[in-house]
């Protein structure tokens, strides 16, 4: 019996939920897609400036997280032209401590962006490596794709550090190429192959 996929919103849903939801989870973490109940809990730590200093996404209001995760509640991975964001949430006890995306082109299909944001009170504790461990292996090992990579500010000393510790090879420092918080930024772009990362 061929499975048919799911149209949604105009959108065509292709059934990796399931897969996607079985593959991520470590014995501290597990990643899940957002929910309207972690609402409060984004806003929470989104709308803080020592956490929205370096993201385009700045939440000034509640409304703006609610209307985030509601574009997101019907999606899944590997749509093309898409962020796909999750929930990074603590086993024990059940507690949302940030969350990541994953950017899923149209054109460049093979290739996938990541970003990710953790609380401040739970970063240096090994949860974001524990995180981008879960989904490269899903990106590259599930999803079969050539290529991740992320985008981040030189200043962002914390970012950088957990490319390195990820191996991602920095490709390229792009001078003054992006026009962010009324000023003109540098771009940092860090990346790592699936044959590389099969052999980390």
């Amino acid at each position: 019996m061929v499975k048919q996929d799911k149209i949604i919103n105009g959108r065509q849903h292709t059934g990796n939920c399931k897969l996607f939801l079985e593959n991520l989870k470590s014995k501290r973490i597990i990643l899940r897609p957002l929910l309207m109940k972690d609402t409060r809990d984004i806003f929470s730590y989104r709308s803080q400036a020592d956490i929205y200093q370096f993201q385009s996404w700045q939440p000034k209001t509640i409304v703006d997280v609610e209307n985030f995760i509601e574009s997101q509640i019907v999606g899944e991975p590997n749509l093309p032209n898409t962020w796909f964001q999750l929930a990074i949430c603590k086993f024990d006890p059940d507690e949302l401590i940030g969350d990541c995306g994953l950017h899923f082109f149209e054109k460049e299909s093979s290739q996938v962006e990541i970003g990710i944001t953790l609380k401040q009170e739970e970063q240096g504790l090994g949860y974001a490596t524990e995180a981008l461990k879960l989904v490269f292996n899903f990106v590259f090992r599930d999803l079969k794709k050539h290529r991740i990579f992320g985008s981040v500010d030189p200043n962002n000393r914390a970012s950088i550090r957990l490319m390195e510790r990820m191996r991602m090879r920095k490709e390229a420092h792009f001078i003054e190429s992006i026009w962010f918080n009324n000023r003109w930024s540098d771009d940092i772009l860090y990346a790592i192959l699936d044959r590389e990362w099969k052999t980390t």
